[in-house]
């Protein structure tokens, strides 16, 4: 079996017939990242952009997973598409987006989600729901008639991988495993036991 040369294209390619196959969240992505102590902590992102470049998602960069990005810059994705029975796992080092790319997709959400983005103080303890809900009507008021800004301390990373693996489930478990690794401007390929 060929292995198709170039990882990116790879990805668009498995992507798209995961967004024709799942009506909810094809871009759902699982991160995880380390603190400082190489303790590791893993959660789910929507992956918002993608190209030769990184996978791309936003949040806010107090909350645990940016403070732990900022602290030690590498991450590691993976996606699962259940009706594919296609896996891709994604791992390099982290790169804060540019203010304008944060700025061109801030303003592209929904009121609601810019509005969170002030209000919530996340990963933070919360001691009521109303304290939540207090915070939100505050920035409803501060920015009533205005368009919202992005907030400094929200923002995107960029994962710049170095390393991506593609993993299609055959049967008895014999899956097919191809592993890219970054070799200078180009990658390398190789098949993998499953």
């Amino acid at each position: 079996m060929l292995i198709p040369p170039d990882p990116i294209q790879r990805f668009a390619d498995v992507f798209e017939r995961a967004r024709q196959a799942i009506p909810v969240d094809p871009n759902a992505v699982v991160v995880a990242t380390v603190d400082a102590d190489g303790r590791p902590s893993a959660r789910v992102v929507l992956l918002k952009d993608f190209d030769r470049r990184g996978f791309v998602f936003f949040t806010n960069h107090e909350s645990r997973k940016g403070r732990e990005l900022l602290g030690q810059p590498f991450a590691a994705l993976c996606f699962y598409w259940q009706p594919l029975d296609e896996q891709v796992r994604v791992e390099g080092r982290v790169e804060v987006v540019s203010p304008e790319e944060a700025d061109a997709y801030f303003h592209s959400r929904a009121r609601g989600s810019q509005v969170g983005a002030w209000a919530s103080l996340q990963s933070r303890p919360l001691g009521s729901r109303e304290e939540l809900e207090n915070r939100v009507e505050d920035v409803e008021k501060r920015y009533a008639g205005v368009e919202v800004p992005r907030p400094p301390h929200w923002s995107g990373f960029r994962v710049v991988p170095d390393r991506i693996e593609f993993w299609h489930a055959r049967p008895s478990r014999l899956h097919d495993r191809h592993v890219y690794l970054r070799d200078g401007e180009g990658w390398r390929a190789q098949m993998l036991y499953p």
